[in-house]
Formats: structure tokens, C-alpha cells, sequence
């Protein structure tokens, strides 16, 4: 399985960014998937994740109301929408799968992940 996530960059403070992830080698729709990011100094947090089915979502509370996570079963391909960017935004995002059941708020719960990209948020 791999999942291959892009959309990162440098944003200023209250802008947007929209992070994807492609995944491949598995059946996309019966699984979870979530992202977690990793600031400088930090350890790795959960950000959100959305159920196989599509029809659950759930967020951190730092991002809610700010950020919408998405999924596309056709495009095999989740999404995360970042409006209202801040600084404290700023970390390596990283997106992850997770076979049934939804267990969505513990790193270790996930069973693939892929590589990180970097978001930047300046002040």
C-alpha cells in the first residue's frame, strides 16, 4: 500500500492550503483515513480523520471549524481544505490509513502511512 501525499507549501496567516493524498495498492473505500501532523520540537498530533464509509468526520480541537478533511473513492484520494491558516499551523502533515474498525485519534491505530509534507504558515 502507499499513499502519496501532496499540497504543502508556505502560506501566510489566515490563507489556505489543501493537502491531498493518493492512495494506491488497496481497496480505498474500506478503509480510514486520517492526518497527523508533527511540529518542530513536538510530538506527532491528530488532525483529522474520515471513516471508510464517508460518512464520518472528526476533528482535533485546534483545527475545527478551519479545516474540512474529504475523500474521494473514485480518485482514490483524501483531502484536507486549511482555511484560516495560522502560525501555530505550521508542521510536517502527514496522512495515514486504517482498516476497519474507526479508530481515528491514536497514531498506532493506523496500519499505512505516507510520507510527510511540510506546511509553513508566516505571520
Amino acid at each position: 500500500v502507499q499513499l502519496q501525499a501532496s499540497g504543502g507549501g508556505l502560506a501566510q496567516a489566515g490563507g489556505s492550503l489543501r493537502l491531498s493524498c493518493e492512495v494506491s495498492g488497496h481497496t480505498f473505500s474500506s478503509i480510514t483515513m486520517g492526518w497527523f501532523r508533527q511540529a518542530p520540537g513536538k510530538e506527532r498530533e491528530f488532525v483529522s480523520a474520515i471513516k471508510w464509509s464517508g460518512g464520518v468526520t472528526v476533528y482535533a480541537d485546534s483545527v475545527m471549524g478551519r479545516f474540512t478533511i474529504s475523500r474521494d473513492d473514485v480518485e482514490n484520494t483524501v483531502y484536507l481544505q486549511m482555511n484560516s491558516l495560522k502560525p501555530e499551523d505550521t508542521a510536517v502533515y502527514s496522512c495515514a490509513g486504517q482498516r476497519i474498525p474507526f479508530r481515528p485519534y491514536h497514531a498506532q491505530e493506523y496500519d499505512f502511512w505516507g510520507q510527510g509534507t511540510l506546511v509553513t504558515v508566516s505571520s
